[in-house]
C-alpha cells in the first residue's frame, strides 16, 4: 500500500450519475470513500434523485424544495468535488446533469463555484464513458467550478474489471488524489 501521509486533509463530495443501489460507478464511489487516504473524507452526495428538474420558479427562498437546499449545503461544505458516472446515451445521466443545474445557481455564486472538479466513470463501452465525462466537465466549467485540467478517468468495463485489477482501480484512486493535491485558483490569483 502506497503512503499518502502527506496528502492534506481534504472534503471531497461524490455526485453520482447513477441511482441504482448497487451500480458499478457506485460501487467504484463507494471503494474510493474506503480507502481514502488519512485525512481525506468522500461524502457521497445523497438525496439526487429527490432533485426535481430545475425550475427557476422553484429557486426561490419559500419554494426551495428540502433536497435542493440539502445538496447544495453538502457541495458547499466541501472542498472538491467528484463526479463518478457512467455514460448513458453518448451523453451524462439526467440526474448529474439536473445536480449541476441546481449546484450552478444562483448563477455566479452556486455551491460549484471555485470548487475543483473532476469526473471518473466506468461502463461497458469502447470509450468508457468518454462522452459523459466531457459533457459533466464542460457543465461543471459553465457552473463554475474549477475542473482539473486531464484530471478525468474513462474506464471502459470490456477491458478490464475495476474491482478485480488493482492497477485499474490505482488509476481512480490517482484521479482522488490528484483532485486533493490540486490548488484551487484564488479569486485574487485570478
Amino acid at each position: 500500500m502506497t503512503d499518502h501521509s502527506d496528502i492534506r486533509s481534504s472534503h471531497v463530495v461524490v455526485l453520482l450519475g447513477s441511482v441504482r443501489a448497487d451500480s458499478y460507478n457506485r460501487r467504484i464511489a463507494e471503494r474510493l470513500q474506503a480507502e481514502a487516504p488519512q485525512g481525506v473524507t468522500l461524502e457521497i452526495a445523497t438525496g439526487l434523485a429527490e432533485l426535481p428538474f430545475y425550475n427557476e420558479e422553484l429557486d426561490t427562498t419559500e419554494t426551495l424544495p428540502t433536497a435542493v437546499r440539502e445538496v447544495r449545503a453538502q457541495v458547499s461544505a466541501a472542498d472538491r468535488v467528484l463526479a463518478v458516472t457512467p455514460e448513458y446515451n453518448g451523453t451524462m445521466p439526467a440526474v448529474l446533469n439536473n445536480a449541476i443545474d441546481w449546484l450552478s445557481r444562483p448563477y455566479g455564486a452556486g455551491a460549484l463555484k471555485g470548487k475543483p472538479f473532476a469526473v471518473v466513470g466506468a461502463t461497458p463501452t469502447r470509450s468508457g464513458g468518454r462522452w459523459s465525462h466531457d459533457d459533466a466537465r464542460r457543465s461543471a466549467t459553465v457552473a463554475g467550478a474549477d475542473v482539473v485540467p486531464d484530471l478525468v478517468l474513462s474506464h471502459s468495463t470490456l477491458d478490464a474489471d475495476v474491482f478485480e485489477d488493482p492497477e485499474v482501480f490505482a488509476k481512480f484512486l490517482g484521479v482522488l488524489l490528484g483532485l486533493v493535491e490540486h490548488q484551487p485558483v484564488t479569486e485574487a490569483a485570478a
